[in-house]
């Protein structure tokens, strides 16, 4: 909320926030702020609003508007469900007038939208949606040997950019903040087990941008709106397509060029599976609901992992599964730019098919993946010796094959129902509809696959592009951060790289050419017009000299 409200106030909109955080005299400034009608945008946590004394304040206040951000949080089927948003609806009927309501989020699918407009009983809505394509956005899936080694090195080339490193558990961050502490990297943690004075100081840290890589949990980023996040990576796949989604569109803001990386291994489906069947959230929900959720949970992981494993456009799969058409292709995403082969596996997935239909019939309760492969590979697993299954004959019929060789033919045959998982909490692998035909009617498995992985290409296809009159950027950029040092403000709450970027292309003379800047307004034209526009006369006037003195030798 601070964050928003700083942003706010230095555009020259009075806004202010209500919270937890605040100490007593900051809560009763605001209030008197909102009394005396000094405060038109004020920022509240939907647990404060039945509070006898925000209730109080409301009974002599008239609001416009009740604007409900990250609206998703109202809806069961939302990712980020909290059961205090259901008060929302209630809240805006005890006000002496109801006033207008509108609700926002990035991410809702269909079902979502509905319970938005249902749970806050709004009235014959606007419903709008401006799409869900980030072009700016190059988005990847990345398995490498060693996530460590191919984050530092992801980072070295990305040196002097700020970006947002998330991982799954509390524990990972710690790991590895302090693995890129040790290789040099300015790198700060957040998560939810940290003291307060801690998470504020390192989240103060990578605004001001005295730490440019911030490694967090989901814990960290809602309602961070630093616009100059080059790169998001994901060290583990989340547990939704949603919490990646928003996640990875913290990168870009300002609209420049940014990426989207996820390290995907087997090893994060089996620890979001265990973050989700173990979840202590919302614990005010009966335990009915609480499963429900949970199946909800799992049905969307596999749709996560869908996106990991696709060899299929990237940015297609996003957005449609939010509902929107998109093309075959982006041009723009790791999938579309990557050399692909289509390899035939007919023998290999006929050896792991014949594999499954043992295993089904001498243990009907079924196996899962991992002991199906350490089977297929010979393993001398004391799990596999005890249930026999180097008795039969399909043992160590793929000896020699990498494991997660083996496992991306599973995937393989899972996507075109020659195989299917069968249970939820504990799934195990059956034969599939297609089976028969590839077994007994000699129907051919092809495999997509890439040629060489992301982690052997050195050449980085999507770098951001240097901007134009990179000399002038520079320049500007220094000017940002002696202003912002000066107001004790971070540098991207006075302009954005991208305004940066459009002032050095434009270079503008006058005060209205420089309110023609993409990122430019009436209040900061004001506040630093003189400045900027002196800045880049300046920067002009020494090019003359240089280009004079090239034409003379020229002649």
């Amino acid at each position: 909320m601070k964050d928003q409200v700083t942003a706010l106030l230095q555009s020259g909109i009075p806004a202010g926030c209500l919270n937890s955080a605040q100490s007593f005299e900051s809560s009763r400034d605001t209030f008197r702020r909102v009394r005396q009608g000094q405060c038109k945008l004020l920022y509240v946590a939907p647990e404060r609003l039945k509070t006898p004394e925000f209730l109080r304040l409301m009974e002599i206040v008239p609001v416009s508007l009740l604007a409900v951000d990250e609206a998703h949080c109202i809806s069961q089927w939302g990712q980020d469900f909290r059961p205090s948003y259901l008060q929302i609806a209630e809240f805006a009927s005890s006000l002496p007038v109801r006033p207008p309501v509108g609700a926002f989020t990035a991410t809702a699918t269909g079902q979502v939208k509905e319970d938005i407009r249902r749970l806050l009983r709004l009235q014959n809505p606007l419903c709008l949606t401006t799409g869900f394509d980030r072009p700016n956005l190059f988005f990847e899936v990345v398995r490498p040997k060693q996530k460590d080694s191919y984050l530092t090195a992801y980072l070295r080339e990305r040196d002097g950019q700020s970006g947002i490193v998330y991982c799954a558990t509390r524990k990972t961050v710690e790991t590895v903040c302090e693995t890129l502490r040790q290789s040099g990297f300015r790198a700060a943690r957040y998560h939810a087990g940290l003291p307060d004075e801690e998470r504020w100081k390192n989240q103060e840290d990578f605004l001001y941008d005295r730490a440019k890589i911030m490694v967090a949990t989901n814990a960290f980023g809602m309602g961070i709106d630093k616009s100059n996040v080059s790169f998001v990576v994901h060290y583990n796949m989340p547990k939704n397509i949603e919490s990646y989604y928003q996640e990875a569109g913290r990168a870009g803001r300002d609209g420049s060029p940014a990426r989207c990386t996820l390290l995907f291994s087997l090893g994060d489906v089996r620890t979001a599976r265990f973050l989700i069947d173990n979840t202590s959230e919302n614990e005010a929900l009966s335990e009915e609901e609480r499963e429900r959720l949970r199946r909800r949970d799992l049905v969307r992981l596999d749709q996560m992992a869908g996106y990991c494993k696709t060899s299929g456009c990237l940015r297609a799969y996003l957005l449609r599964y939010f509902g929107q058409d998109a093309p075959e292709h982006c041009g723009n995403c790791g999938s579309c730019l990557s050399e692909l082969e289509e390899r035939d596996i007919t023998v290999e997935a006929q050896k792991i098919l014949s594999a499954v239909a043992r295993v089904e019939k001498k243990y009907r309760f079924g196996l899962g993946v991992t002991l199906i492969i350490r089977m297929l590979r010979g393993s001398k697993d004391q799990r596999v010796l005890q249930l026999g299954l180097d008795q039969l004959s399909t043992y160590g019929i793929l000896r020699g094959e990498n494991r997660d060789q083996i496992r991306a033919y599973i995937d393989c045959l899972l996507e075109q129902n020659c195989l299917r998982l069968d249970g939820t909490e504990y799934p195990v692998l059956r034969l599939g509809p297609e089976a028969k035909d590839v077994l007994f009617q000699g129907k051919k498995v092809a495999y997509v696959c890439r040629k060489r992985s992301r982690e052997e290409r050195r050449e980085d296809p999507k770098r951001a592009p240097a901007p134009a009159n990179a000399a002038l950027f520079e320049a500007l950029r220094a000017l940002r951060a002696r202003l912002a040092n000066e107001e004790g403000v971070p540098a991207y709450l006075v302009f954005s790289n991208a305004a940066l970027s459009d002032m050095a292309a434009r270079q503008p003379r006058t005060m209205d050419a420089f309110l023609q800047v993409s990122g430019v307004g009436a209040v900061k034209a004001q506040r630093y017009g003189k400045l900027f526009l002196q800045a880049i006369a300046e920067w002009q006037a020494k090019q003359v000299p240089a280009q004079t003195s090239a034409s003379g030798r020229s002649t």
